[in-house]
């Protein structure tokens, strides 16, 4: 059974139980309080004509006194102890009562009878009778009157009920489409999707904060993670299958001269075997960048902390010069501190050091400060540069500004988009500026609560 089906089908037997159940009460309340009001009746009046008979018993002749107080639809009597009538009187439309048995009662009693399939209304109260004896008087009058009315209002509510249940079948659709609509969107969408192949997303209705506008917004939050978790998958392939499509391509031929004339020409050799080497731990590096490149913003493992800045770019600097033998030469006057993670700052120090190194042959440069109460990094070297009109490509993927010489250094062109990402996910604002044929200079600025130097 399909959702919207089943909040109609609950919704309207929830519904008319309750319908039922309001008019149940309101019936039986009803019916009690009319009966106990029959009942009280029926018992003053039977005081009342036990007092009228008790003061006057004597002066007129019973039988005649009790005719008096006959009922309309009913009967009056007189029963002694031995269950005998002394005295009866009955109404013209209740004469079946003349055939009623007699009972005797100890005190008085008043109660709803049924006779003949009728219900009467009944009292009966112990008097002195005019010999001295003990009898009871009782009175027997018909209700048949509230019979009718309780008729006529159960015939009410049932019709009640029947004309509640149209609006309540009406309702309960309207309920059922108003919670299904953003279900059924939803479900649009996703076929949508499976149809088509692109990524849509849900229109939500701002003004509804409820539990469906929520479910709504996490279905786009996951439509949009999705989405960008697709084009990174897409861009790591394209990205790699473009890439990698040069090295192969260098290892194979290389490969495929070492077996045609590498037995013949040592030099050949060596030089295919550095190429293919080269080439080999360049496609390693190529592929590490990528896979970190693929990873979402929200993947990263930070453990941000207080660091001491001359210190780890100190330890960073070490660490390159004995790798690669290069001198940098750093400059700082004091402790400077700011909140970063220790990992990736050295991770981005590395790939600054190693764009230095490869395209510069002077020492690097490194001056450590503060611009603002905001903490920096200034790395300098003396090389090539860049020109003024790459400057704005330089953080994109794969973009190298000398691709002949980024190749013979071994670069990929993924390095400074790396560097990006890597500043982005530990907040830090990287400025560049280069000059060609003088050098570049790159500054990591570290932010403040949230805020950068304005320049």
């Amino acid at each position: 059974m399909r959702l919207r089906n089943k909040i109609n089908l609950y919704t309207a037997v929830l519904f008319v139980c309750l319908l039922l159940i309001m008019n149940i009460s309101i019936y039986l309340v009803f019916s009690n309080l009319m009966i106990a009001n029959e009942r009280n009746q029926i018992k003053e009046e039977t005081e009342k004509v036990a007092k009228d008979i008790s003061q006057g018993i004597k002066q007129i002749n019973p039988n005649e006194l009790l005719r008096a107080y006959v009922p309309i639809n009913g009967k009056v009597q007189v029963i002694a102890e031995n269950e005998a009538s002394l005295i009866s009187g009955t109404s013209i439309t209740e004469k079946q009562l003349s055939e009623r048995k007699t009972e005797y009662y100890q005190g008085e009693t008043s109660k709803i009878i049924t006779f003949q399939q009728k219900k009467y209304a009944f009292a009966s109260i112990p008097i002195i009778w005019s010999d001295g004896s003990v009898v009871n008087l009782q009175l027997t009058s018909s209700i048949a009157d509230i019979e009718e009315i309780l008729s006529t209002l159960r015939i009410v509510l049932i019709i009640v009920t029947l004309i509640a249940m149209i609006p309540v079948i009406l309702s309960s659709r309207i309920l059922s489409n108003l919670i299904t609509r953003p279900i059924q969107s939803m479900i649009a969408t996703m076929k949508e999707i499976q149809r088509s192949g692109q990524f849509k997303r849900l229109t939500l209705n701002k003004k509804s904060k409820d539990e469906l506008f929520e479910m709504g917004s996490t279905f786009n939050h996951m439509i949009d993670l999705l989405k960008t978790n697709f084009e990174k998958q897409e861009q790591f392939v394209a990205n790699a299958s473009h890439e990698l499509k040069t090295p192969l391509t260098i290892i194979e031929s290389y490969a495929d001269l070492l077996k045609r004339r590498g037995k013949d020409r040592p030099e050949l050799f060596d030089e295919s075997v550095e190429a293919i080497h080269s080439e080999a731990i360049r496609m390693r590096e190529m592929t590490e960048q990528l896979l970190l490149l693929a990873r979402h913003d929200d993947q990263w493992k930070l453990e941000m902390k207080q660091m001491n800045l001359p210190e780890t770019v100190t330890e960073s600097a070490k660490v390159f010069q004995n790798a690669y033998q290069r001198k940098i030469n750093i400059q700082s006057t004091e402790d400077i501190f700011a909140i970063t993670d220790e990992q990736k700052l050295k991770q981005l120090l590395f790939i600054f050091f190693d764009n230095a190194r490869k395209y510069s042959e002077d020492e690097i440069t490194v001056h450590i400060g503060k611009l603002q109460e905001s903490p920096y990094i200034k790395i300098e070297d003396r090389g090539i540069g860049i020109p003024k009109s790459d400057l704005p490509k330089v953080f994109d993927r794969f973009f190298r500004v000398d691709k002949a010489r980024s190749r013979k250094q071994g670069g990929t062109g993924l390095g400074l988009s790396m560097a990006k990402e890597i500043a982005d996910a530990i907040n830090v604002r990287i400025e560049l500026d280069s000059l060609e044929g003088v050098g570049t200079t790159v500054t990591l600025f570290f932010s403040v609560n949230s805020h950068f130097p304005k320049l």
